[in-house]
This record gives structure tokens, sequence and C-alpha cells, in this order.
């Protein structure tokens, strides 16, 4: 009896591992293909003309990178809770070391520098970081605004207006609700980023991973991460030029034409800002840039280049890759064109998921690589 009961154990366990080996877990974009790949750049590779190399690896989740006034690459490197700097004095194209800039900086995702001082985006709030000798190590870390609450994205974007005004995105707490913080599923701005209490800037957006500002206009664009749960195709992600007061729809319209089956009603697409560009749904849109360097041919300037996360919820994957947006006249022309790809091979083997982007001293696009612990450079190169 004892000898059968565990028998029946035994065929239990093993048909629960396998349909959540070869049945769920492939459903959510999970395969152990994925893990048997981690590392292989092989197949990485972008548009003829350009290189693509790696600049650094072996690092633990990096998130955003932007670069200093003193030409270092610096990258929020949130599996190991610090910001990283990445010299290259050789100029060979290589990080020279990775360098601790700051630790303990628990979930670090983002970080960006003003007058003087970094500013990092933790879950909890957003840390002022003083470097005060150029050793390219932090002597002084203060708290600007700590008082953020938890939630289903916990990512912190932190970036700066052209007048010096900060900005933070907070995604939402849910997939799609009614949130009781008016500063969740928003843009926020602090008119004096020294401290003091921020206001809603933006409001009606799941989840604005990505800020940057347009080189000319001053304008705030951000990326949008939408609703799960729809479908494979609707709704779409997408990029948006904030407004100071804008709504942009969620949880009741998205990409400003789709009205929530659950949290919408009758006209409430009517009074939503749409839209600068629509992204494949769970695309997972997250860091942007303008290129203003000097290597790209000139027909890339000002162009924006948009790192695609990748999907999780997808039968088919898409995404896992960085797409180029050419601009006309500050405006995108309506064309999105895959400008390195490869992370993704077939259906399912992911070798690496693309989120931060930055453009270097060099004029080289540097695109930061959470899954595969990397950081990579494309150089034009014909």
């Amino acid at each position: 009896m004892r000898r059968t009961r565990w028998l029946v154990y035994f065929i239990f366990i093993t048909a629960f591992f396998c349909i959540t080996l070869f049945y769920v877990l492939p459903r959510l974009g999970f395969n152990f293909s994925t893990f048997l790949n981690r590392g292989s750049i092989e197949n990485v590779r972008t548009v003829p003309g350009f290189e693509i190399e790696v600049f650094a690896d072996g690092l633990s989740g990096p998130r955003f990178i932007a670069f200093g006034p003193d030409g270092v690459l610096y990258a929020a490197e949130r599996g190991a809770d610090r910001i990283v700097a990445l010299p290259d004095k050789d100029r060979d194209g290589r990080a020279d070391e990775i360098l601790t800039f700051a630790g303990g900086l628990e979930g670090v995702h983002s970080l960006a520098y003003w007058d003087g001082s970094w500013y990092a985006g933790l879950p909890e709030g957003i840390f002022r970081l003083t470097d005060t000798d150029g050793d390219l190590l932090v002597e002084d870390v203060s708290g600007i605004y700590e008082n953020y609450s938890p939630g289903q994205h916990n990512t912190r974007t932190v970036a700066f207006l052209p007048d010096g005004r900060m900005v933070v995105s907070l995604g939402s707490t849910c997939n799609v609700c009614e949130e009781s913080d008016p500063l969740r599923a928003a843009v926020a701005i602090f008119d004096d980023p020294s401290g003091g209490l921020p206001r809603v800037f933006a409001s009606g957006l799941r989840n604005a991973v990505g800020l940057t500002v347009h080189p000319e206009t001053g304008e705030l664009w951000a990326t949008n991460n939408a609703r799960d749960l729809l479908g494979e195709d609707i709704p779409p992600d997408s990029v948006h030029i904030l407004q100071d007061g804008g709504f942009y729809g969620w949880p009741y319209c998205h990409a400003g034409r789709f009205v929530d089956p659950d949290m919408g009603f009758p006209g409430a697409c009517d009074e939503v800002i749409s839209p600068i560009i629509e992204i494949q749904a769970h695309s997972a849109p997250l860091g942007l840039v303008f290129y203003t360097g000097g290597n790209f041919p000139p027909g890339f300037q000002g162009d924006l280049f948009i790192a695609y996360h990748g999907s999780w919820n997808r039968t088919i994957p898409t995404g896992y890759k960085v797409v180029r947006v050419p601009m006309d006249g500050g405006k995108p022309t309506g064309i999105i064109e895959d400008f390195a790809w490869g992370w993704l091979e077939g259906e399912r083997a992911v070798s690496g998921r693309p989120v931060g982007l930055a453009v270097g001293p060099d004029g080289g696009l540097y695109i930061s690589d959470d899954f595969g612990g990397r950081i990579y450079r494309i150089l034009y190169a014909p």
C-alpha cells in the first residue's frame, strides 16, 4: 500500500513538472533554452555598414546607462545594487575595468547627471550621489525623495528637463486598476531637484520606463508599456511626447483609441492625448535616445533609437532588439526599422534583452543588456 502511494506521488510530481516545463513556461515566454543560450553573442548583428561589439561584460542586470561630463560610461547595475563606472582610457572600445561608483543602492534602475551630481532612481525613491574629487567613487549620498509606494512596477526613471527641473516616472501598481496614489502610473516633476514634494506632470501612463529629452525642441519623450491580458496584438505599446498636465488614458483608454474592456466607458478616449508612435504589443520598449553623435552617417542624425526588452506573454515572442525611428523636422516619419537584433534566436532561445541606450563621446551607440550582463557599442565602420 505504501509503495503504491509513493508511486502515485512520483507520477503526480513528474506530470506537474512536465506540464510546467513544456506547456506553461513556454507560454509565458520562458524556456530552458534561454539559460542554455545565455551569454551567446554569435547571432547579434546590426545593419550593413555598422559594427557591434561588447564594451563590457560580467555585469549583473545592467539597466539604464549614461555618460558623465568626464566621458566615462556609468551604469545602474540593478542585480548588484550599485552604480558602476566603466572607463575606457585607452579608447580601444572596451571598458578597462568595472569600478563600483556607489554601492548599497537596492534595485537601482536609472541614473542622470545634473549640476555636479548624479541622481539615481531606486524603488523607494531618488538619491543624489556626488563624487567631490573626481576619483570615480561617490563621497556623498543624500535622499531627495524616499516615499514611493510599492507595487507591480518598481522601476523609477529619473531625467532632467533643459531648465533643470527633475522628472521621475513611476509605473502602475497593477496591470489595470484605479490608483489611489496620483503619482503612480504617471511622470512626476520636482520643480526643485534639491528637495521638496513632487507634483504630477503627466498621468495615465501604465509604465513609462524610458524618458529622454529632444535635443532641439526640449520636449520630454517617453516609452510606455501597455496592459496585458487583452491578446497578442492589442493594445499597442507606445511612445509619447509628454505635456505638463497631459492625460494619456490608462486605465480607461489605451493608445488614444482602445477603450479598456474592464475599466473603460463610452467616451473614455475623447480627452486622451494619442501617442506619437505605436509599437507592436508586448515589445516592452524601455530606453530611448536621439542620436546626436558624430560617427553615424548624416541620414541618421537626430533619429530616435528605442530598446525593445522583449515579450514574456506572447506565444510567438517579439522584441529583443533595438530599432531606429527616422525623424523629419523633429517628428517620426512613420517608419520603424530594425537596427540591432539577434538576441532572440528562433522562437524561444533568448541570449539578451536590451534596456538602456546612450550616445558616447566617440559617437557610438551604447546598449545595456540586463539578461546577458553586457554593454554593447555600435559604430559606423563601412
